[in-house]
């Protein structure tokens, strides 16, 4: 499925992890994790969609929060209600554990998410801009040294 959402992101090419990279970054108290909607289909129940999440910190409310890293709900199985049934459960999520805020990225070309989070009651945080040091520029980081 990640693979799958990469490739509707139009960015086939940055998704590399593995099986192995997913079974230890979902391990019991790493902070990360990860719903799972099943379908009942003509073969048996097949895995509809996913949303993947982690925990952050907000210094300003002093608690903890929410990134939803990906959701992802196959073609076929979209406007079914199973994307309001994983926000419902995130916000479920967040009510038990305390959490302050539930956050994510969405790219803005993504017209129709963006209408779907806005229905929710969700809202842009336009004065944001993301920010990113990865490849050569967080090892030259990592190692003193710094990128040009």
């Amino acid at each position: 499925m990640v693979r799958e959402l990469a490739e509707y992101e139009r960015a086939a090419d940055q998704a590399t992890a593995t099986a192995e990279d997913f079974a230890r970054a979902l391990a019991p108290g790493s902070g990360v994790g990860c719903l799972l909607a099943e379908v009942d289909g003509p073969d048996g129940t097949e895995v509809a969609g996913m949303a993947l999440w982690y925990t952050t910190f907000s210094t300003w409310q002093g608690r903890r929060g929410m990134w939803l890293e990906d959701l992802y709900v196959r073609p076929q199985h979209r406007r079914r209600g199973i994307g309001r049934a994983f926000f419902t459960e995130l916000g479920r999520v967040c009510a038990a554990e305390g959490f302050g805020r539930l956050e994510w990225w969405v790219l803005d070309w993504n017209t129709p998410a963006h209408a779907f989070y806005r229905s929710l009651g969700a809202r842009a945080e336009d004065e944001w801009t993301v920010w990113r040091l990865d490849g050569t520029g967080l090892a030259g980081l990592a190692g003193g040294d710094s990128p040009s």
